[in-house]
């Protein structure tokens, strides 16, 4: 039986003052160490911890310079501690400098401090803007919402979502669709352009069916 890795990466930044550890384990390990052109390959119960990002995987490539690029696959799940969302997805590929996230593959995207939940097949997520890119077969459910569309904008700090791609909003038993739907997360304005159509549920007030 492999014994379990367990090892320390002390990687430089660009910036001289800043320096960040990277933790990484695993059941196996190949590369080498070259500050410059250095490559580490994770392979089974992959697991890598830097200052923002926590992931597990079944394997995990640590490459360029400094390990700029972190590239993962297999049953992937991670967080981010500066963000507070998690995901799981099967491929995932992540550049430590620009801060950006490319997650693909059965992709389910968790906003808790937000209570959204997005699922898509390829979404692009910022950390520094904090906006995340959703692409084909997506789904975002929030309070009351269910959304779809094969193309979508969630700004998480305005709390806003730009849907496109036959996007529709379905509210308890309301249902919204158009060329374009902006939806507001925080306040829940709905604003249809294109093409509007739907449909919404009318009570009477003190009368019976």
């Amino acid at each position: 039986m492999k014994q379990k890795l367990f090892v320390f990466l002390f990687a430089a930044l660009l910036l001289p003052v800043h320096a960040e550890t990277i933790k990484f384990y695993a059941d196996s390990m190949t590369g080498n160490a070259s500050e410059k052109n250095g490559y580490t390959t994770l392979t089974g119960n992959a697991h890598i911890v830097t200052d923002t990002m926590e992931i597990f995987a079944d394997s995990i490539e640590l490459s360029g310079t400094d390990f700029r690029f972190i590239t993962a696959s297999g049953s992937i799940r991670g967080t981010n501690s500066e963000s507070g969302m998690s995901f799981t997805c099967n491929k995932m590929t992540y550049d430590r400098d620009t801060k950006v996230a490319t997650l693909e593959g059965n992709v389910t995207l968790n906003d808790p401090e937000n209570g959204v939940t997005a699922q898509a097949q390829r979404i692009e997520y910022d950390d520094i803007s904090h906006v995340a890119v959703m692409q084909i077969s997506i789904t975002l459910t929030q309070k009351d919402n269910t959304c779809t569309a094969s193309y979508a904008i969630y700004r998480k700090d305005d709390q806003m979502l730009t849907l496109e791609g036959n996007p529709q909003v379905t509210q308890n038993t309301d249902t919204f669709r158009a060329q374009q739907i902006v939806l507001n997360l925080d306040t829940q304005e709905i604003t249809l352009d294109g093409r509007v159509r739907g449909s919404v549920t009318v009570t009477k007030n003190g009368q019976g069916d």
